[in-house]
């Protein structure tokens, strides 16, 4: 009796079973979200640039829900270390950081970021995950001056992504 709903949940397919464990796994009121990242809640929606010049300006502390485009439209600064193939999806964004500090760009997917001063990759400081059943899978910290830098976005499986840059308490 027992093998009957074992089977029918080895042959359904990986997205059936990823919704079936995420519904039984995250408890009705999810795990807090790390210090500084309080706007990852409620996300303004956004459409990625297709080049440095048409990047689109993220606010600081607030989550946005982006529209990304076809890689093989962007015409990224720099060339990504991981720009994904032609069927993903990625863009180029904007931010200002207004102090010098430490800031976390969060992501709802593993895709690739770089954050660029000028066309100078800034090299991150810090990696981690966020907690579980949040939708926030990556966090990548930057030590940065006042200025403005690019984000670009490479590598995502979906032509949406949330996303997220703060400034770190």
């Amino acid at each position: 009796m027992m093998l009957i709903p074992l089977l029918l949940l080895a042959v359904a397919s990986p997205a059936t079973q990823a919704m079936a464990h995420t519904d039984t796994a995250c408890p009705a009121k999810p795990a807090p979200l790390p210090a500084g990242l309080g706007g990852w809640v409620r996300k303004q929606q956004v459409r990625a640039g297709a080049s440095a010049r048409a990047a689109t300006m993220l606010p600081i502390g607030t989550g946005v829900a982006a529209t990304l485009m076809p890689t093989p439209k962007i015409a990224y600064a720099v060339r990504p270390e991981k720009p994904g193939g032609s069927v993903s999806s990625g863009g180029i964004f904007a931010f200002t950081a207004p102090a010098a500090g430490r800031y976390r760009v969060a992501l709802g997917s593993g895709a690739w970021i770089d954050v660029l001063s000028g066309a100078t990759p800034v090299a991150s400081v810090a990696h981690g995950h966020g907690p579980d059943c949040t939708g926030l899978r990556k966090m990548v910290d930057f030590d940065l001056q006042p200025g403005r830098y690019l984000l670009q976005i490479a590598g995502n499986g979906t032509t949406t992504l949330p996303l997220m840059v703060a400034r770190m308490p």
